[in-house]
């Protein structure tokens, strides 16, 4: 077993309501210096929490450092007119060379609001986003596009250079993250995903829907997606005040109490934490992105990294044991 990649959520949001603007370059900043694989940005239009655009601060991210993958987790695609959203995505591939760029995306749908707002009709996000994931190679490698589907019509060409599209081109694909839980999430994923990263599932559940995203997967003549997952996290040795910190900032991002999600989000110390996150790397998962709860997401960026090294360790025992034990 390889060594997991851990990566976590740039604070992009204002979820304890303090009208502060989110210490985004900070959060960047630390997640390099501690050593995590890659920060990532949550996506919404409106939500019940003040946020931050999640591209613009990627590439705020872009400009401050230097090693990590900067990913969406996940970028809503069907909220975006497409040809922007490659745009945007061929930037900051041009802003963080060398491959650093992670697309996860996801359909939304638990805020109707922001829908509305950016006028795309709730019912048929699904489709607009395998829509947008059929035509998203081309627009980003700069071909002409001509895409007439079902809720999608697109036409893309060069300014007098019909045989062209969008200018510049990407540098490289970026591997493409899908999330969701349910059927359509991992026919999705199968059809285009090289991870499926869903959240709020136990490691019994993904290891149950794995099988059925192998089946699609065949059935698309693709490989299997590797795992990864999104994990809310608060790293507090006191776990009274621990959940009272994740209950305040779950009300004030999504509306909702911890009550509803306690069972898949880690609490306690980094010990603890490691310990239960574990079941999801016998379940296959190879990549983590933690999502820190609280009113001081820098403080427990700090406290994660010892849970991202316990997970690391984690990983490698099995390899390790084995070099160990041949002569």
């Amino acid at each position: 077993m390889s060594s997991p990649r851990v990566g976590v959520l740039l604070p992009t949001f204002d979820a304890t309501h303090r009208s502060l603007t989110p210490p985004v370059l900070e959060g960047a900043r630390l997640i390099e210096a501690a050593g995590f694989d890659g920060a990532w940005v949550g996506d919404h239009l409106a939500c019940p929490s003040p946020l931050l655009d999640a591209v613009t601060c990627l590439g705020a991210a872009a400009a401050v450092t230097q090693r990590i993958t900067l990913g969406f987790s996940v970028l809503l695609l069907g909220l975006r007119p497409p040809a922007w959203t490659a745009k945007c995505l061929v930037t900051l591939d041009a802003l963080a060379p060398g491959g650093r760029l992670a697309l996860g995306v996801g359909v939304g749908g638990e805020f109707p609001e922001e829908f509305a707002a950016a006028g795309v009709p709730l019912a048929r996000r699904g489709r607009r986003v395998d829509e947008i994931l059929e035509a998203l190679p081309d627009l980003l490698c700069g071909r002409p596009v001509s895409y007439h589907g079902s809720v999608l019509e697109l036409e893309v060409h060069g300014p007098h250079t019909p045989e062209r599209g969008l200018s510049p081109a990407i540098s490289q694909l970026p591997p493409v993250y899908v999330g969701g839980r349910g059927e359509a999430a991992l026919a999705r994923a199968a059809r285009h995903a090289d991870f499926w990263m869903p959240m709020w599932l136990s490691p019994d559940s993904i290891t149950r829907r794995v099988e059925r995203l192998g089946e699609l997967a065949e059935r698309a003549g693709r490989p299997t997606p590797a795992l990864a997952t999104l994990v809310l996290v608060h790293a507090d040795a006191d776990r009274a005040r621990g959940r009272r910190a994740a209950e305040a900032h779950l009300r004030g991002q999504y509306g909702m109490g911890l009550d509803r999600v306690e069972h898949w989000t880690g609490l306690g110390d980094a010990a603890a934490i490691a310990e239960q996150l574990t079941g999801y790397l016998d379940a296959g998962v190879r990549e983590f992105v933690l999502m820190p709860l609280g009113a001081d997401p820098l403080g427990q960026i700090e406290a994660l990294a010892d849970v991202a090294d316990r997970l690391r360790a984690h990983g490698v025992q099995p390899q390790t044991a084995t070099a160990t034990a041949t002569p």
